[in-house]
This record gives structure tokens, C-alpha cells and sequence, in this order.
């Protein structure tokens, strides 16, 4: 039996039940044990609660006294500092990266008008946002999927910014009025992606994940994460990022997207390098970044 440690909300219990439902479908057998974190209770800004970890400190606790095998974490939520005699044994394949609108009487970004109230939890999206310089009203929100796009219905904002992927694991890309171009925003790094997270001496466990492992998304998001990790930024931080694997001239590269937000806007480089060295492209591209200071 593989114990499977998951948050309560509706986009956590649904992304756990999809790896659940992977690993069962290859014989073994899974439980799925519910875990309170202290981003779950406290609906506080995330700056204000620490950001980085707020949602896998119980988990990771979980892990280590042994009352679970695994965890699924939103790989976006995963500090980027490693935790001893922790790993993450697999990484799936990547549902699709970016943002999107969800806004009144079906509105895309462009059709909102100056002044308008959106609603994100993003010091990412606010800084991506404020760049394009469309003149829009952006506070502050918390809560689950159901809560942010609730505002909207209810009429208290104009729209709200969120994760394609979270909708989509839930089944309500319907509600969705624009998937933003990362030209405009750019995703957190690791965002659609998930990683399940093992004790590092649990052999048995980690046989049992080898097959969900894709690895040009493990490539795509150590890049992205790597490059967040050398800028020493949190998740709450305003850094985007996003990684694919191309074809290049010699074979297969990867190809790294990455902004800063600063005070007078947001830095945008990009740059390419070989697949299996995505730590030497996240470091590169990060230092750039920081040279254009």
C-alpha cells in the first residue's frame, strides 16, 4: 500500500487522485491520506506567511515521520532548496503552463477597460501586468479556485488571473475567457507541472514512480526552477519562467524563457542550451538577468 499525501482542496485532492489513479492502474495499490498546511488555514498574503513552502511544510513533515510514502506537490509551491533524505521521484508530464483570464461577460485582457478590477495573488502576474500598461486595477486575492472565480460571478472584480493547468485537472477550462500568451505573462517556474515528492531511501517507492517520470519536463522545469534558485527568489517573488525542449540544429535543446520584475518593469532574456545540462542553462540565464540590473 502507497500512502499518498494530499492537501484538502478541490485542485490538490484532484491532482493527487490522478497519480493515484496512474499508480494503481499499475498494480499498486494507493490511499490517499488528507494533510493540513499552513497555507490551507491561514488566507493571509503569501508574503506575509512566509511564501516559499507555506503549502508542503506538513507534507514534508508527513514524510519524514513516516505517516506517508509520497506527496504531490504543485511544483511551483516546491522551494527550490532541497530537504535531506527527501527527493522528488518523479515529475509527470507537464499539463499546459500558462495563465488565464477569467473575466465578466467574457472579456480577454485587451477588452477590459482602464480601471478595471483584477484579482490575483501574484506579485508575478501584478508585475507582468502593470508592464503592458493597460491601465488595470489589480488587489490582492487568496483562496481556492471556486473563491477567486467567485468574485467575478459575484460581481466584486472584473476578472481574475489564474493557472490553466489548476482548471484543467478540475474541468472548468469552460469558464476560461483568454489564455494568455507568455509574451504578455510569463508562468511561475514549474507551473503546470507536478512532482511527487519520496523519503530518498525508499526503494520501493521510488520503483513504483519510475514510469510516471517524463523527463524532458523534469529538464524544462530544474531550468526554470534553477534559474529562480540562483536569482535567490521565493515563490512569491515577481520571476517568470518557462522551458521547452526544441529541435535544434544538432538535436534536441532546451530553450529558456525568464523575467524579472523590477521597479521600472519587468527584464525579459531567453536562452538555449543542451537538455541534459538544464542547471548550467538556469544559472547562465539568471546571471544575465542580474547583469541587465
Amino acid at each position: 500500500m502507497i500512502r499518498l499525501g494530499t492537501r484538502r482542496s478541490a485542485l490538490a485532492t484532484a491532482q493527487a487522485t490522478l497519480v493515484a489513479d496512474q499508480l494503481r492502474a499499475l498494480g499498486h495499490e494507493v490511499e490517499l491520506v488528507p494533510i493540513v498546511t499552513t497555507g490551507d488555514v491561514n488566507l493571509a498574503p503569501m508574503q506575509q506567511i512566509g511564501g516559499t513552502g507555506v503549502f508542503v511544510s506538513a507534507l514534508r513533515d508527513a514524510l519524514m515521520a513516516h505517516e506517508i510514502d509520497i506527496a504531490v506537490h504543485s511544483l511551483k509551491d516546491l522551494p527550490t532548496i532541497p530537504v535531506e533524505g527527501l527527493t522528488v521521484g518523479a515529475i509527470p508530464v507537464r499539463e499546459d503552463p500558462r495563465d488565464v483570464l477569467v473575466a465578466r461577460d467574457g472579456l480577454t485582457l485587451g477588452e477590459l477597460q482602464t480601471g478595471a478590477l483584477v484579482g490575483t495573488g501574484s506579485a508575478r502576474r501584478v508585475a507582468m501586468l502593470e508592464a503592458l500598461g493597460l491601465g488595470l486595477e489589480l488587489t490582492g486575492i487568496r483562496g481556492n479556485v471556486d473563491t477567486r472565480i467567485k468574485l467575478v460571478t459575484d460581481g466584486k472584480l472584473d476578472a481574475v488571473v489564474l493557472a490553466r493547468a489548476g482548471l484543467s485537472r478540475l474541468g472548468r477550462l469552460d469558464e476560461v475567457t483568454e489564455t494568455l500568451d507568455p509574451i504578455q505573462v510569463l508562468p511561475a517556474p514549474g507551473q503546470g507541472a507536478l512532482g511527487i515528492e519520496c523519503r530518498a531511501d525508499d526503494t520501493d517507492v521510488l520503483a513504483a514512480l519510475a514510469p510516471l517520470e517524463d523527463p524532458a519536463t523534469r529538464a524544462a522545469v530544474t531550468a526554470e526552477r534553477q534559474m529562480m534558485a540562483t536569482l535567490e527568489a521565493g515563490c512569491s517573488a515577481p520571476v517568470g519562467a518557462l522551458a521547452e525542449v526544441v529541435e535544434g540544429e544538432d538535436g534536441p535543446e532546451l530553450w529558456l524563457r525568464g523575467a524579472l520584475g523590477q521597479d521600472d518593469g519587468v527584464r525579459r532574456l531567453s536562452a538555449n542550451g543542451p537538455v541534459d545540462d538544464p542547471v548550467a542553462l538556469g544559472i547562465a540565464l539568471a546571471n544575465e538577468l542580474l547583469e541587465r540590473e
